[in-house]
């Protein structure tokens, strides 16, 4: 559905120019939730407007269902645009107009009548769940119900693609994972590809199934979302991940107080990392039962991501010095990374 190709962009000024784009490629395929991370500043939002050429590209082709966007006139860059919806973090709405005027507005010039503008404009309000809302005016919403109206907007030309820039970043945890449940509901219901720019890892966990991660205007890593969280390839990326992990607070606590987890001298601090998507087993059960260890679990932070469970435990785990080397050994067997980060015998 979208392919770019040796993306670049280039802003030019007096002083100088800044390369905010530096040679992406990316492919994103038909129906994916496709997730683009990184930090403050990585160029995640000057790479998704230059998908509908918000942002003209320096060099590089926009390919969108094998149609090279950087090609068209202008009368053709302005119909392929009315196929990619767009929503923003601030939403964008017209305070003088109300909800349904403004998904309305969206239809100028569409060909169709008023009565089928106000009848399509309705549906979609009902299809993002604020069809109870059509006769306010945006001032006296919430933000979710904003974001929603703005949705039903870049849905009124029945787009392929809707694209979101930093679409929750302005909206509390709890309406956030509305709005993301609303954007799967979206792909999964109209088939609509989603490309979903972001900073907040637990967006791009929640609906994602592939996800690309950007540092200073490159793409450092790509994969299937549970591969970039599970088993990271990038040290940026390892860093990024962690920052939302409770399972860092152990180094913390350790480097605050050496002794705020006191152990034997066979006794080891384990970091347990689930890396691929077949751990089921009950596996801190097993090795107790297995090997005769006692496991007290210090940290855990486990999400299900695409269906698999994602995370880790970190625990001490007690017992005889053979035993906790087979239990280590067993579970490196079950495709849990272990990471050994603190030893009794170093005491």
């Amino acid at each position: 559905m979208i392919e770019l190709k040796n993306i670049s962009k280039t802003y030019f000024s007096s002083g100088g120019s800044v390369e905010a784009v530096k040679d992406v490629t990316l492919t994103i395929n038909d129906g994916d939730i496709f997730g683009i991370i990184g930090f403050s500043g990585a160029g995640k939002s000057t790479l998704v407007r230059c998908i509908n050429l918000l942002e003209r590209p320096t060099s590089g082709k926009v390919l969108i269902d094998g149609k090279d966007m950087t090609e068209l006139s202008a009368k053709e860059l302005r119909a392929a645009r009315k196929k990619i919806g767009m929503i923003f973090q601030h939403f964008n709405l017209m305070p003088s107009r109300t909800v349904l005027d403004n998904v309305m507005y969206a239809l100028k010039g569409s060909g169709i009548s008023k009565a089928e503008m106000r009848e399509k404009a309705l549906k979609l309000l009902e299809l993002v769940e604020i069809g109870d809302k059509a006769e306010m005016y945006p001032s006296s919403l919430s933000g979710g119900q904003k974001q929603r109206v703005a949705i039903a907007r870049a849905l009124a030309n029945d787009p392929k693609i809707l694209l979101c820039d930093e679409a929750t970043s302005a909206l509390d945890p709890q309406t956030t994972k509305q709005i993301l449940a609303l954007l799967k509901s979206l792909n999964e219901t109209l088939g609509i590809t989603i490309v979903l720019i972001t900073h907040e890892m637990a967006a791009v966990k929640e609906i994602c199934n592939k996800t690309a991660v950007m540092d200073k205007g490159e793409v450092i890593e790509q994969n299937d979302t549970f591969s970039v969280f599970a088993d990271p390839q990038n040290a940026l990326t390892k860093d990024f991940i962690a920052t939302t992990s409770n399972l860092k607070k152990i180094h913390d606590l350790l480097a605050e107080n050496p002794d705020a987890v006191p152990l034997d001298k066979d006794d080891i601090v384990v970091k347990l990392t689930y890396t691929e998507r077949s751990v089921s087993e009950p596996l801190i059960s097993a090795i107790t039962q297995k090997f005769g260890v006692l496991l007290n679990i210090v940290f855990a932070d486990v999400d299900i991501v695409q269906g698999a469970p994602i995370g880790g435990t970190v625990a001490v785990i007690s017992g005889e010095h053979g035993n906790i080397t087979e239990a280590v050994k067993y579970l490196i067997e079950k495709n849990v990374a272990v990471e050994v980060i603190k030893n009794g015998m170093a005491q």
